[in-house]
């Protein structure tokens, strides 16, 4: 087993690390050398069976702009009331940091392992970039929104029927002080089964 140099520093990393705001990124991003520190670290999960049930769909540079308007299109569609400033906003979404990683489940039936087992894993996954993206100085944040439930802009984006969006992952730097919330105190969540 690997035992880290300093195991203070990790352990305070993992006390602390907090997701920076989508609506305070600014650039730059991950450097190419950061983002492929960051998914090396991503795959190290559990990933029972082997199976790798999870890929990653990249936007950065002039793609983010291009998939807003297939965000913009479609939102007008369900939404053919809403005025301009709702539609460009819609259009912005993937404007707000300079890089965009859409983190897709692939779980799938399977004889052995089971489907929820699967989408954990790319949880875990999930959780990894953002703990190596900390760990990098790099501003990250987990969020979704309505596009990672609609079956047409997944469709645009690559994704078949079976796969699902975990998560949209955004990274930049950040433009302002990381907040932290209020986290539960770990012992209230405990039963103490005795039997």
């Amino acid at each position: 087993m690997t035992r880290l140099n300093d195991t203070s520093s990790a352990l305070s990393l993992l006390k602390t690390r907090k997701s920076a705001s989508v609506k305070a990124m600014a650039e730059p991003g991950p450097t190419p050398e950061q983002l492929k520190t960051i998914l090396e670290i991503a795959v190290r999960v559990p990933d029972h069976g082997k199976l790798t049930p999870w890929r990653l769909v990249l936007f950065e540079g002039e793609a983010r702009r291009k998939f807003g308007e297939v965000m913009k299109a479609r939102w007008q569609e369900l939404h053919p009331d809403h005025g301009a400033e709702s539609l460009s906003f819609q259009a912005g979404l993937f404007l707000r940091a300079p890089t965009v990683l859409v983190v897709v489940s692939k779980a799938g039936p399977h004889v052995k392992i089971p489907e929820w087992e699967q989408l954990l894993s790319a949880g875990a996954l999930t959780q990894n970039i953002l703990l190596a993206a900390s760990a990098l100085g790099v501003g990250a944040q987990w969020n979704t929104d309505w596009i990672a439930y609609d079956s047409k802009i997944m469709k645009a984006m690559g994704l078949s029927e079976t796969e699902k969006i975990v998560g949209i992952v955004y990274f930049g730097t950040p433009a302002a002080a990381l907040e932290d919330r209020p986290r539960p105190d770990p012992e209230s969540l405990i039963t103490r089964w005795r039997g």
